[in-house]
């Protein structure tokens, strides 16, 4: 396989999904920083790249990419342990995928973005309330889970907790409190524990 390049911004958790998996498979890349407060994922050259504007993209070879990183998620755990190859726990796997991005990531990643990465608390003080409720009610969703899991697929490590982790182990960043959750706490650590566990501040 040709040397992956990954179009990254480090405090995306979305870009960090992509570079944990790669680096707990084992795979060499290239780690191409972009960044997003700057329009540096605007220009024309990376709009030829992807048209949506966004990172993570990852180069799978010269000319041929692939965006929204889920999807990148579900195409380097094809064929390892990281994506089961059960149909039932497959289907498991994209339902959380599905559940990240359009019950968890919304609220979370928003909140987050706007306090931690711009630093607007008061500016967006209205949206990081209406935040709130919803983000913790994904949060109690997943901490209910959890109390009777060990993972959320198949009681073994996937790329679905991969998703779900990104934005959650710094949930606390967007104002969201994780002492109330313990099956998330804990869990929290069983992944941080993962061999070739890296952080979301590693490049």
């Amino acid at each position: 396989m040709k040397l992956l390049r990954l179009y990254d911004f480090l405090p995306s958790g979305n870009g960090y999904k992509i570079r944990l998996l790669l680096t707990q498979l084992g795979m060499p890349f290239e780690r191409i920083e972009l960044n997003i407060l700057k329009g540096e994922t605007r220009t024309p050259e990376f709009l030829s790249k992807n048209p949506n504007g966004k990172i993570p993209v990852l180069e799978i070879e010269p000319g041929k990419y692939l965006a929204e990183s889920n999807a990148i998620l579900v195409y380097l755990s094809e064929g390892t342990e990281f994506l089961p190859y059960d149909r039932f726990l497959r289907a498991q796997v994209l339902q959380w995928l599905c559940f990240e991005q359009y019950s968890l990531q919304p609220f979370i990643a928003k909140s987050r973005f706007w306090i931690s990465i711009l630093g607007k608390t008061e500016e967006y003080s209205e949206a990081i309330n209406q935040n709130r409720e919803p983000g913790y009610a994904a949060l109690n969703l997943m901490d209910k889970h959890l109390t009777s899991h060990t993972f959320f697929v198949g009681e073994r490590y996937t790329i679905a907790d991969i998703a779900l982790f990104a934005y959650t182990h710094v949930a606390d960043q967007g104002g969201f409190d994780l002492t109330q959750f313990p099956a998330i706490q804990a869990w929290i650590e069983r992944v941080k524990a993962q061999s070739r566990y890296i952080s979301i501040t590693q490049a």
